[in-house]
C-alpha cells in the first residue's frame, strides 16, 4: 500500500523513495526511468507484461506533465489490462483502492 505521496517522494510500505517507481504486486522497482523522460513508452513499461496484470495504472506526475500517447493506451488494452491515467495525486489513492480487489500494477511519476 502506498502511505504517502507528495511532490519527489512516495512512501510506501514504509519505505520512503524519491525516485518514479513502478509497484508491483510483489516488489517496487525505484530504479525505473522513462527513455523521453515525460513522454511514456511501450518499451518503458516492458518488465509490466510478465506480470500479467488486470489493471495498470500510470501516474503522470504531481502536475500531470508526463504524456501518455494514444498508441500507449490502445497497446494495453490490446493486452487485456484495464489502463487507468491520472495525475500521481489521484493515482496513488486510486491503486490502493484496486490492488485490494485486483492484480494491480502502478507505474509513478513523482514530479511534475
Amino acid at each position: 500500500m502506498i502511505e504517502s505521496y507528495g511532490f519527489g517522494r512516495i512512501k510506501i510500505s514504509g519505505k520512503l523513495y524519491t525516485s518514479d517507481v513502478i509497484i508491483y504486486p510483489d516488489r517496487v522497482n525505484d530504479r525505473w526511468w522513462r527513455n523521453e523522460g515525460h513522454r511514456l513508452s511501450i518499451e518503458d513499461l516492458k518488465d509490466v507484461w510478465q506480470t500479467e496484470p488486470e489493471v495498470l495504472i500510470v501516474g503522470t506526475g504531481y502536475s500531470g506533465l508526463m504524456k501518455v500517447p494514444e498508441e500507449v493506451k490502445k497497446y494495453v488494452v490490446s493486452r487485456k489490462i484495464e489502463f487507468i491515467a491520472e495525475s500521481t495525486r489521484e493515482a496513488y489513492k486510486t491503486f490502493n483502492r484496486l490492488a485490494l480487489t485486483k492484480k494491480t500494477v502502478a507505474a509513478l511519476h513523482i514530479t511534475c
